[in-house]
């Protein structure tokens, strides 16, 4: 079974990026799980590769290792496709290998059944075949724990710029030798590497859009056009999605305004749903903000909001202005630490008794129960009186954030250490 780029078009022309394919690991443009002494070179130099899981975002190159695999250690490569191939194509493999080295190859492994797994996994455990499988999904989230455990995982990462550039340099040499009189100058090379978000695949495959039939320099409408229809790397579903959003989030509560709005804009740009981006904000304007400014929420309440109204294009100056906001504002956890510590002693501690003055008076007969000594503080001129209102003393659930900035809770902190003269308790 032959994988896309195993064969010629109709016309006996390879695709760029299939021509381009390494033929060997030194070949490979920037992947570190391949630097000289990493755990896969001593594996291949040791020839007992066994089980190996390649993860990582599509276009990085984990078709070509495991094809320059196969290559280094001299066993011929099967690559097998998880949603066309059945388990008598496995079980053929595996009495395939008993006579001959095989280097079998499954690419979206994590679309493989439970029955598919198992009969791979007992040939590999035989030791008649070494076996690579790959996915662009983290594969502690999708696949099984048996694989998992049978396996080496490693991960490849987007290529830099500078790889990219490297890539594509070798794009345009390949494309030249065979005619091509298109020219790109230097700053165009990395534009095309920038804006291919690491995947190498789609670098050359815009790269011969642009060069094929079109003779001297390139232009920057050609670049625009040729990526105006070409869809984002943004995988809402995948690890690309929730490390974009942890950034966003992380960025937000770290202070960094300009972080807060490039990853903002990798959002925006990856067509994340607006909506969604707004309940993170509003999230984290009391999760990060809190009492240390309470309009944060109320400006992220108003932006989600505005943004089931309006929309894109003008929802992402909504989104801007929230986010930033929550950036700009000065911290306090201590809403979100509170009512954590506050759910994890109801969990383990017996209910408290509510004291009798708090309990409900509104029926005949609550006095009769004793449900008397309830004090009013808005008939003390102070607002505040000497009561109690839980069994727990001051700071058990409770501690306030405030710092140096004039903030509300540090105004709060100053106002009721004043009024009973018991100084709030701050996180220690």
């Amino acid at each position: 079974m032959s994988d896309l780029f195993d064969k010629a078009g109709p016309h006996g022309r390879l695709p760029l990026a299939a021509a381009l394919r390494p033929k060997t690991l030194d070949e490979v443009i920037g992947q570190p799980i391949l630097a000289p002494g990493s755990i896969l070179r001593r594996r291949i130099a040791a020839g007992r590769l066994g089980s190996l899981i390649l993860y990582g975002p599509p276009g990085i190159g984990k078709t070509s290792i495991a094809r320059a695999i196969g290559a280094t250690l001299g066993k011929e490569f099967r690559p097998l496709h998880a949603t066309r191939a059945g388990v008598a194509d496995i079980r053929k493999l595996a009495d395939e290998a008993r006579m001959r080295p095989l280097l079998i190859f499954v690419d979206e492994v994590q679309r493989f059944s439970a029955t598919q797994t198992d009969d791979l996994l007992a040939i590999c455990e035989e030791g008649a075949v070494d076996f690579i499988g790959a996915t662009t999904g983290n594969p502690y989230h999708v696949l099984t724990p048996a694989l998992v455990s049978r396996s080496t995982i490693l991960k490849l990462e987007p290529l830099t710029i500078e790889g990219m550039e490297e890539v594509i340099r070798r794009g345009l040499a390949h494309l030249q030798a065979e005619g091509a009189g298109a020219m790109l100058d230097a700053g165009q090379i990395r534009q095309i590497a920038g804006r291919s978000g690491g995947d190498a695949r789609r670098a050359l495959t815009t790269l011969e859009s642009l060069v094929l039939g079109h003779d001297g320099p390139v232009s920057a409408a050609m670049i625009d056009e040729a990526y105006a229809a070409a869809p984002d790397n943004h995988d809402r579903s995948g690890d690309a999605h929730y490390d974009v959003v942890s950034a966003f989030i992380k960025s937000m509560r770290g202070s960094d305004p300009d972080a807060t709005l490039y990853w903002l804009a990798r959002l925006i740009h990856g067509g994340e749903d607006p909506r969604f981006i707004a309940r993170r904000i509003m999230i984290h304007a009391s999760e990060d903000v809190g009492l240390a400014d309470n309009t944060a929420l109320q400006t992220a309440v108003a932006a989600a909001n505005a943004v089931e109204k309006i929309g894109y294009p003008e929802a992402q100056i909504v989104l801007a202005h929230a986010a930033l906001h929550v950036a700009r504002a000065p911290k306090s956890m201590s809403a979100y630490r509170g009512i954590a510590q506050a759910l994890s002693y109801v969990t383990r501690e017996a209910p408290a008794q509510v004291p009798l003055h708090l309990r409900d008076t509104h029926y005949k007969g609550a006095e009769a129960l004793g449900h008397v000594g309830y004090r009013l503080p808005h008939d003390d001129p102070r607002g505040w009186v000497e009561q109690s209102y839980s069994h727990l003393p001051p700071g058990s659930l409770y501690q306030s954030d405030a710092r140096d900035a004039a903030t509300f809770e540090r105004r709060a902190d100053e106002y009721w250490a004043r009024i009973p003269g018991y100084p709030q308790p701050k996180r220690t």
